[in-house]
């Protein structure tokens, strides 16, 4: 019997939403082009990494600037409804619609710690006996994204928004 090469084994690097929202992917509200949304330095330049660190809103294309400071996050919930980023409610850019719902990413290590969990034939989750095993991203994941059978839709899915970025 061969033993199953790495490429087609995934193991969950127990990696929560949180771990991506450093710097996010969002439609300019202003231009409709790809804009960014990451941590704001404070006045002694240094950067927080925290959830609740203050954020800045820059669109490269027609240099909108927003602030963000300590209100509330709302993370994504509803598989029927295109995401938004928790801290300005704006639209991501990584996203598209299925047949089953969206398939959404924050950035683009976020979408590809996703496309490398859909394509892996082998998944290996974190044990049941471990604290904080359904709270890493994978584990998050809506069933239709986890089921073999709709593999080749969902990493379709993730070609078509790796395409978008490539159109801007």
């Amino acid at each position: 019997m061969r033993p199953i090469s790495t490429h087609h084994r995934f193991r969950d690097p127990r990696s929560t939403k949180c771990d991506f929202l450093v710097s996010v992917l969002v439609r300019c509200p202003g231009c409709e082009k790809v804009a960014h949304v990451g941590t704001a330095p404070d006045p002694t330049g240094v950067r927080d990494q925290s959830l609740f660190a203050p954020r800045r809103l820059v669109c490269r294309n027609c240099g909108l600037a927003k602030e963000w400071n300590r209100g509330s996050v709302v993370l994504h919930r509803d598989r029927h409804k295109s995401a938004t980023d928790p801290y300005f409610d704006i639209r991501l850019w990584l996203q598209t619609e299925t047949r089953h719902g969206w398939v959404w990413a924050y950035n683009l290590e976020h979408l590809d710690l996703i496309r490398r969990f859909v394509q892996a034939p082998l998944r290996e989750g974190i044990p049941w006996h471990e604290q904080g095993r359904r709270m890493t991203v994978v584990a998050r994941l809506p069933a239709w994204i986890q089921q073999a059978k709709n593999r080749d839709e969902v990493l379709r899915a993730i070609a078509r928004i790796h395409t978008s970025l490539l159109r801007t």
